[in-house]
């Protein structure tokens, strides 16, 4: 841990012992698909290191590791979770009822080889608007995990939910918009919304796709609800520490052309990096946001666990701070 992060943690858990409080801690899960595997093993060393999170925010594949956190689930079952997964399954909506079939329509949907490939009429109200796969079955598996969480089966327990937030991108009016606990399956669902390849969720008036379109580290969130340590999971690999809206002059075009130009994301993402006290970023090179297979994502949870594990003393001493009253 660099020394100027430690003082400034030591500071703050001197300032607020004075007036008999402890230091909230803030989780931070940033966006990058299958480079989620990755945060599961830093989980794991959080937990190994007896650190207690009080709030977290997450964006995209950090979205649903952050949410299933918030309810119960934890580094141990989350790794299960990766790793027993029919991925292709999961994410393209593959009916595997149908997959020995070459085609086959049923409901208004045709199916080949057990994926949906064209759609007669509208099946569902989860999801409107475009994208290629409709996401029912993330959905539907999301929505089960959360109504069988363990802070649900297990009511007499200590276990309490942990105040979550994710966030979303609203396309029509080109924002952030930030999804509470309400609905929390469906919240996730909005935040892992890639254009083009999800189908968008509608709410309210909104129109909602992943949230690494505005904030992909969203570390000024898990501030806002109060946290004063914050521990950054972040999945990117290229910094762009250099960018400067090279196609500044584009910007009176408006809609998508304008965020083309200006990169509302980067910007965000290089100011929320700066503001993380324990900044945690695995070495996933190798690997992309559709690395699913079984290998990569056991792969990634061992890396993960060794950037946990290269920032055990900052972990410990965000624990002792904690601690102090």
């Amino acid at each position: 841990m660099k020394l100027k992060t430690f003082i400034t943690l030591l500071f703050i858990a001197a300032s607020l012992s004075v007036w008999g409080q402890r230091p909230k801690i803030g989780l931070v899960l940033g966006g990058g698909g299958a480079k989620g595997a990755a945060e599961v093993g830093v989980l794991h060393e959080i937990e190994r290191a007896g650190v207690h999170i009080d709030y977290i925010a997450g964006t995209s594949i950090g979205a649903i590791v952050g949410g299933l956190y918030s309810v119960g689930y934890r580094a141990a079952d989350l790794d299960t979770l990766f790793r027993s997964q029919n991925w292709l399954t999961l994410l393209s909506d593959r009916d595997t009822t149908h997959c020995k079939k070459i085609v086959r329509e049923e409901d208004g949907v045709t199916y080949l080889f057990g994926f949906p490939v064209r759609r007669t009429k509208a099946v569902g109200k989860k999801a409107k608007g475009f994208g290629l796969l409709r996401g029912d079955n993330v959905y539907n598996f999301l929505d089960s995990l959360v109504a069988n969480a363990p802070i649900y089966r297990q009511r007499n327990t200590h276990l309490q939910r942990i105040p979550f937030r994710c966030v979303a991108f609203d396309v029509r009016r080109q924002n952030e918009v930030i999804l509470t606990e309400d609905s929390l399956a469906r919240n996730m669902r909005a935040s892992m919304a890639i254009p083009g390849g999800f189908k968008s969720v509608s709410i309210d008036s909104m129109t909602l796709v992943d949230g690494g379109m505005i904030n992909n580290l969203p570390v000024d969130i898990v501030r806002a609800m109060g946290a004063e340590i914050v521990i950054a999971v972040d999945l990117t690999q290229t910094k762009h520490d250099d960018f400067d809206a090279p196609l500044s002059f584009l910007r009176g075009l408006g809609g998508f052309i304008k965020w083309l130009v200006e990169r509302p994301d980067i910007v965000r993402y290089n100011e929320n990096r700066k503001q993380a006290d324990v900044y945690i970023n695995p070495n996933l090179k190798d690997y992309g946001v559709t690395s699913f297979n079984p290998n990569a994502i056991a792969d990634m949870i061992e890396i993960g666990k060794k950037a946990g594990e290269a920032q055990r003393e900052a972990l410990k001493g965000v624990k002792l701070k904690k601690q102090a009253l």
